[in-house]
């Protein structure tokens, strides 16, 4: 499996306007529009970091218990780090000893696509941003009512935005 370990100097989660700094050089990073990308991987390698760049485009994996939001609690929404677009609601979160964050839906049925997964000898079901195309996790039957999906995300991929007070 590959595994990259990311530096955390600031472990806060990012509360970022629509285009933060981590942004300014991504042209396709957007809150609000939703139109697929078919942008190649060589044009994504220029716009991402690198931390990104490897769990987006080359399916690499933060290591557990190492991300910023895995036991974040704060109300707002997720998006793909990526492109921008939205993935999960807060209130879809829950605590879950898998050492990332975990969701039971997404924000609308076409945040996410699904693939077949049949990497490191394991049958699992990958989890890709419905608007780029990166890699976002996986999806596992294990999670809480009211879907019993659990979706496992790398927090590296994730922006959060706080619900206005």
């Amino acid at each position: 499996m590959a595994m990259i370990t990311l530096s955390c100097q600031n472990n806060s989660p990012s509360m970022s306007n629509e285009k933060n700094t981590q942004h300014t050089n991504n042209p396709y990073y957007s809150r609000t529009d939703t139109t697929v990308l078919n942008v190649p991987d060589a044009e994504w390698k220029k716009v991402l970091p690198d931390s990104i760049y490897q769990v987006a485009r080359n399916k690499a994996t933060e290591m557990a218990f190492s991300g910023k939001y895995w036991k974040f609690e704060g109300l707002g929404i997720y998006y793909c780090a990526v492109c921008g677009n939205a993935l999960f609601r807060s209130d879809s979160k829950f605590a879950s000893s898998c050492g990332w964050p975990s969701f039971f839906q997404t924000i609308r049925k076409n945040s996410t696509i699904y693939k077949t997964d049949n990497t490191y000898g394991m049958s699992r079901t990958e989890v890709l941003c419905g608007r780029c195309n990166s890699h976002l996790g996986h999806i596992f039957d294990d999670g809480p009512p009211p879907t019993g999906k659990r979706y496992c995300m790398n927090s590296i991929v994730l922006d959060f935005v706080p619900d206005k007070q």
